[in-house]
């Protein structure tokens, strides 16, 4: 499980991150609000943990910004002990739950254990960009009354897509997401479907496009 650490206190930082590693935990730790944002935005974490007080944005102002941009990743908000309030907003933005500083490690884990096993709840069955529409349930990708239901790849494909419409996603990236990292396939088979997808989305009328960077990689984008 993948975890992003957002604390600006350093020695809390490197106490908490190394308990989440002993536990079997990988984190990526982050000292303001402004690097909790992009590296929310860039990586598919199974949980976020977020300061409410930090430098730059406060954990509710990432929280506010990834829920409003339909990331449904768990948050566990750390919250000063006598600021309910801000327990209070955080719950209505999102948040999964919140602890109290300061705690106990072992109550710690125990909440990320819980926040990880409902991580699913704030992950929406439709995703959308533009007018494009794509079921979770049944796999169908839609433009008002026009529809199609995608096979298993490029599902995936373009659920990954539509998770992460924010940054690039890069051919390996994908590659390893939907065919896993014993597969013999080939990174040509990500061009291929990539291709199917755009003739989808040009069939359905989208106003969405599937722009590439080079080197870099693929990502959805509004067309001009």
């Amino acid at each position: 499980m993948k975890l992003l650490y957002a604390e600006d206190e350093r020695s809390m930082s490197e106490a908490v991150s190394d308990v989440l590693r002993y536990h079997g935990y990988t984190v990526d730790q982050v000292y303001d609000g402004e690097d909790a944002l992009d590296y929310a935005r860039l990586e598919n974490y199974d949980g976020i943990i977020l300061d409410v007080m930090m430098p730059k944005r406060s954990g509710l102002e990432v929280l506010k910004a990834l829920r409003q941009e339909g990331r449904g990743t768990p948050v566990l908000l750390l919250t000063a002990k006598g600021e309910i309030e801000d327990r209070i907003q955080g719950l209505d933005l999102g948040a999964d739950d919140y602890l109290p500083k300061p705690f106990a490690m072992g109550e710690l884990l125990a909440r990320v254990r819980a926040m990880l096993r409902r991580r699913e709840e704030f992950t929406p069955d439709i995703l959308t960009c533009g007018n494009l529409c794509l079921n979770r349930q049944t796999n169908e990708l839609s433009v008002g009354k026009e529809r199609v239901v995608l096979p298993r790849q490029e599902f995936q494909i373009m659920e990954l897509l539509m998770l992460n419409r924010s940054a690039y996603l890069g051919t390996e990236d994908i590659l390893v997401k939907v065919w896993g990292y014993d597969s013999d396939t080939d990174v040509g088979a990500v061009w291929v479907y990539i291709s199917y997808l755009r003739k989808r989305l040009e069939t359905l009328g989208a106003d969405v496009r599937i722009a590439a960077k080079r080197s870099v990689g693929y990502r959805l984008e509004e067309k001009a």
